[in-house]
């Protein structure tokens, strides 16, 4: 079980819900070393690789969406995994079904949409997929709303998340 300092829980809190979640974060990649492969997920947890899993899906909508989302390597652990129907369990039921509606797009179009692409194909895959801004739009809307519901589910259910140690 990956352990966190009760301290640096308590600090977390203090500044903020990005923050206490973060900690989780941090102390996930810390165990994988910086970077999940196939080697080291055996680390973690259900729970917890449901919230690095939001880690990356947050991430990755906030620096490009949907389309760096998938390009970066992370379409299979947000859509081939019960991402989505987790987030709906973490209580961020808006979540969850506009990664569904997400899942959908990308099913459709994963080939495309995973295949090695120069700069400039990357670049064209934001026209090629325009389909995405209005859930991307969506998801700024609610990430807020969404993050705390996400924070709270992670308070209530801390020992799932972490050992936390003096």
């Amino acid at each position: 079980m990956i352990q966190i300092h009760d301290k640096a829980i308590a600090q977390a809190v203090e500044k903020g819900m990005d923050e206490f979640l973060q900690v989780f974060i941090d102390a996930y990649l810390q165990a994988v070393d910086g970077e999940l492969t196939p080697e080291n997920m055996h680390k973690l947890n259900g729970l917890q690789h449901t919230l690095l899993a939001w880690h990356y899906f947050s991430t990755e909508m906030r620096d490009g969406g949907f389309v760096q989302l998938i390009q970066n390597g992370y379409g299979a652990y947000i859509f081939a995994n019960p991402f989505a129907k987790a987030m709906k369990q973490f209580g961020a039921v808006e979540l969850g079904k506009l990664v569904y509606k997400a899942k959908e797009i990308y099913d459709a179009n994963k080939k495309e949409l995973e295949r090695e692409t120069t700069e400039e194909e990357f670049n064209a895959m934001y026209v090629d997929f325009e389909v995405f801004d209005d859930l991307e739009e969506l998801y700024f809307e609610m990430e807020e709303q969404q993050t705390a519901l996400i924070a709270a589910y992670v308070d209530e259910h801390i020992s799932d998340f972490c050992e936390i140690i003096d």
